[in-house]
C-alpha cells in the first residue's frame, strides 16, 4: 500500500534519481519510474563543478564516487588554430579553496551507477523500470500518474509527482502550454579515446577548452584518467531522425579541417572511435513549473544548452532545494512545490541565458575572436572564473 507522503519521480536520470535520495534523506518514502528497461552506464563525461558537488557530498555520495571522478587542477582555454593558451585558471585544491568544494569530471554512466547503487540500498526508494509515465489526475489531495507498462496501463499514486523526464518531457505538455524544443542549428559530438593513444600533453588533468570559428572543442580525463572525453560542437544542420544518431570520424575530422584547426584537436578527433552526435535544442524559460501537487526538475522544467556545462548541475541543484523545501513543509506539499519553484527559477533562467551567450562568445570568428583573445589574455587566469562566482558559490539556504 502506498504510503501517503510517498513522492512519485518520472524519470531516473542523474536529477530524478538525485531528488529521490535527497527525499529519501528527508524522511520521504519515493515511487521512481522509468520506461527505460534497464538503467545503464551510458553517455560521456560531465562537469561537475562546486555547486553541483557540494550536493553530493552531502548526500553522503563522496567516498561512493572518489573512485570514479577525476579531479583536474586548471581549466585551460586555447586558441583553435595557433594552440596559443589565452587563459588558464586553477581547479584542484584552488577550487576548494575558493568555493568549499571540489570542481570535479566524471563519465555520466558512473555517476549513473553511482545514484542507482544508492537507490537500490536505500529501502525508502522504490526503482520501477519499464514504465512510461503518460498522464496524471489529481483527486483528494493526492496523484495518481498513468502510465503503461509492457503495453497494459498501470497507475503509480503518491502524495506529489516530480516530472524529470528530460527534455522530450510528456509531463511538461501535461502541465503547461506543450511548449516544443527549437533546434538551436548546432550539434555535439562526443566520443571517448584510450588515454594511451594520445600525447602526453593530451591526457592532463585538465579541463580544455577550444574556441574556433563556429566551433569549439571541449576534452578532459575521465575514469581515473584512463579514457578522454571528447566532446565537438559545431553549427549545423539535422537532417537525421531523431536527436541523436552514431556519428563518423572522418566526417567530424573534416569539419575541424588542418589550417583552421591545430594539430592537436584534430589528433583526438582522429584517434576516437565510436563518435555519437546530438542536435542540441533549446527553450524558452518557463512561466509555470507545475500546479497542486505536481512539478517538473531538470530539463523539463529548463533545458539547457552544454556551453555552460551546468545541465546535470542544475538538476542536483533542483533535487536539493525541492527536498528542502518539502521537507520544511510536509503538511502541504502544493505550498512547497510552489516555494521550490519560486526558488529556482530565476537561477535556472540565469543560466540558461548565460550558456546561450556563452556558445555566442565560444563561436565567433574574424575580428570579433581577435578582441575574445586579447580580453582572455588580458585575465591572466585570475579573472576567468570570476564571472561564474554566482554559479559556483551556490549552496542551498
Amino acid at each position: 500500500m502506498t504510503s501517503p507522503r510517498t513522492v512519485v519521480i518520472a524519470g531516473a536520470g542523474i536529477g530524478g534519481l538525485t531528488a529521490a535520495i535527497a527525499l529519501a534523506k528527508r524522511g520521504f518514502p519515493v515511487s521512481v519510474i522509468e520506461q527505460a528497461e534497464r538503467l545503464e552506464a551510458i553517455g560521456a563525461g560531465i562537469q561537475l563543478s562546486p555547486n553541483a558537488s557540494r550536493v553530493l557530498v552531502a548526500l553522503g555520495l563522496e567516498e561512493r564516487l572518489t573512485p570514479y571522478v577525476v579531479v583536474p587542477q586548471a581549466l585551460n582555454v586555447m586558441n583553435a588554430r595557433t594552440g596559443q593558451v589565452l587563459a588558464r585558471a586553477a581547479l584542484g585544491d584552488a577550487a576548494v579553496r575558493s568555493y568549499g568544494a571540489p570542481y570535479w569530471v566524471i563519465h555520466r554512466g558512473d555517476l549513473h551507477t553511482v545514484l542507482r547503487e544508492t537507490i537500490e540500498a536505500t529501502p525508502l526508494i522504490a526503482l520501477q523500470l519499464g514504465v512510461r509515465a503518460e498522464d496524471f489526475a489529481v483527486h483528494d489531495g493526492a496523484v495518481t500518474v498513468g502510465g503503461r507498462k509492457g503495453g497494459q496501463p498501470i497507475e503509480t499514486r503518491g502524495a506529489a509527482l516530480i516530472g524529470a523526464d528530460g527534455l522530450w518531457s510528456v509531463l511538461r505538455g501535461r502541465l503547461t502550454n506543450p511548449m516544443q524544443p527549437r533546434f538551436a542549428r548546432h550539434s555535439a559530438w562526443r566520443a571517448l579515446v584510450p588515454a594511451e593513444a594520445v600525447a602526453p600533453a593530451l591526457r592532463a588533468l585538465t579541463v580544455n577548452l577550444w574556441l574556433g570559428r563556429h566551433a569549439h572543442l571541449v576534452h578532459y580525463p575521465v575514469r581515473g584518467g584512463s579514457l578522454i572525453n571528447v566532446v565537438a560542437i559545431l553549427r549545423d544542420r539535422w537532417r537525421e531522425a531523431g536527436w541523436s544518431a552514431p556519428g563518423d570520424r572522418d566526417e567530424v575530422l573534416a569539419r575541424f579541417p588542418a589550417g583552421m584547426w591545430h594539430g592537436a584537436p584534430r589528433d583526438l578527433i582522429a584517434a576516437a572511435s565510436g563518435w555519437h552526435k546530438w542536435a542540441l535544442y533549446d527553450c524558452r524559460p518557463l512561466k509555470q513549473w507545475g500546479a497542486g501537487p505536481v512539478t517538473l526538475l531538470g530539463d523539463a522544467a529548463h533545458p539547457m544548452l552544454p556551453y555552460l556545462a551546468q545541465g546535470a548541475a542544475m538538476a542536483i541543484e533542483d533535487a536539493a532545494v525541492l527536498a528542502q523545501c518539502m521537507s520544511q513543509a510536509s503538511d502541504d506539499l502544493p505550498a512547497a512545490l510552489r516555494r521550490y519553484e519560486d526558488k529556482r527559477r530565476k537561477r535556472t533562467t540565469r543560466a540558461q541565458r548565460a550558456a546561450r551567450r556563452n556558445g555566442t562568445v565560444y563561436h565567433m570568428g574574424g575580428a570579433e575572436a581577435f578582441l575574445r583573445g586579447l580580453a582572455l589574455v588580458a585575465m591572466r587566469g585570475t579573472g576567468l572564473l570570476r564571472p561564474y562566482n554566482w554559479l559556483y558559490h551556490w549552496q542551498p539556504d
